[in-house]
């Protein structure tokens, strides 16, 4: 029996089977925070005064002499519609107020004789007034058979062909003011418009203009924010220059400047969950991962600016999704375990 046992010894795997590797994951350093540094915002130039116009009638238009791109004065006479309409609603104000002319003239001469009772002609004095307003309307609307360009500058946009019935309001051509400044209009996250105000200086880039940077002024920041979107409304101008239009997309870039509030950096993608100012990462404390609540002050381009790390810790950018607190871990790249925090 004895050396039945010895032979089943003998047979038995030697040792125990080797012991899963950690799991791997990707690091990368925070580093000291900005206040105003990287923070971008693209919108589309536009002048600051551009205008949408249309008819105050609707009609046949039967005439429009501009198009895209072309040069308009103030005063110019852009478009035309059937006056048709108009001027048979005026024919008929002015005879409605011609027939309540009369009858006031000859209810005052029978009031006069005793015939008419004073109720009656405060009517008829009523009603000339009621006449005296529509045609008053009518004449009005008769000048607007005429569409006529309120300030010189360049048509931008034409909307709407000769021969198309037009109703009130419809935008027929788009004018830009070229006397007006030119303006980026774009949106900030609520938690970044603290850093910007009226007056600060900036620099931008436009795709139009490759390896050039322009200088540019904050003119305006909302007071409200969208209610779709959240973001705040903020206005730059910029120089005027001959190659910039309306409808290019730029970008602004405001000044960099310490913030002095212990804020770091880091890559977007380390955060594990956001919850208004509350967010955690895992730090990489040796070879275990820990998970560490954190001051989540918003984006800074593709990093994220927190409060609660210092400048130099490791967080964990990929594979934080399959780990534990507390866990061993292997770091992918080698090389930052050298600033692995011990």
């Amino acid at each position: 029996m004895a050396s039945g046992l010895l032979a089943l010894g003998a047979c038995s795997p030697p040792g125990d089977p080797t012991p899963p590797q950690p799991p791997a994951v990707e690091t990368a350093a925070a580093e000291a925070a900005v206040a105003g540094g990287g923070l971008t915002l693209a919108g589309t130039l536009e002048r600051q005064r551009e205008m949408n116009l249309s008819f105050r009638v609707g009609g046949v238009m039967t005439a429009l002499s501009v198009d895209a791109g072309d040069p308009v004065a103030a005063g110019q006479v852009l478009a035309r519609i059937d006056p048709s309409a108009v001027n048979a609603r005026v024919t008929q104000a002015d005879a409605e107020l011609e027939r309540a002319r009369r009858d006031l003239r000859r209810d005052e001469a029978l009031f006069a004789q005793g015939y008419v009772s004073n109720q009656r002609l405060e009517d008829r004095r009523s009603a000339l007034k009621a006449a005296q307003a529509a045609y008053d309307a009518a004449a009005f609307d008769g000048r607007w058979s005429r569409l006529v360009a309120p300030a010189g500058g360049v048509v931008l946009e034409r909307a709407a062909q000769v021969g198309e019935v037009v109703q009130p309001g419809q935008t027929v051509v788009r004018v830009a003011d070229l006397a007006s400044p030119l303006v980026l209009r774009a949106g900030v996250a609520d938690r970044d418009v603290s850093r910007i105000a009226p007056g600060q200086q900036v620099t931008a880039t436009v795709d139009s203009l490759p390896g050039e940077v322009l200088s540019g002024r904050v003119v305006r920041v909302g007071q409200g924010a969208d209610p779709r979107t959240g973001a705040v409304p903020v206005e730059v101008e910029l120089p005027g220059r001959p190659e910039l239009r309306s409808g290019l997309t730029a970008k602004v870039t405001f000044p960099s400047a310490a913030t002095g509030d212990g804020g770091v950096r880091v890559p977007a993608e380390a955060i594990l969950e956001a919850n208004g100012d509350k967010a955690h990462v895992f730090r990489l404390k040796g070879d275990r991962a820990v998970r560490t609540p954190v001051v989540f002050l918003g984006f800074d381009g593709d990093d994220a600016r927190l409060r609660g790390l210092a400048p130099g810790d490791r967080v964990i950018t990929a594979g934080g999704g399959f780990i534990s607190d507390g866990e061993r871990v292997r770091v992918a790249d080698p090389r930052a375990l050298t600033g692995a925090v011990k």
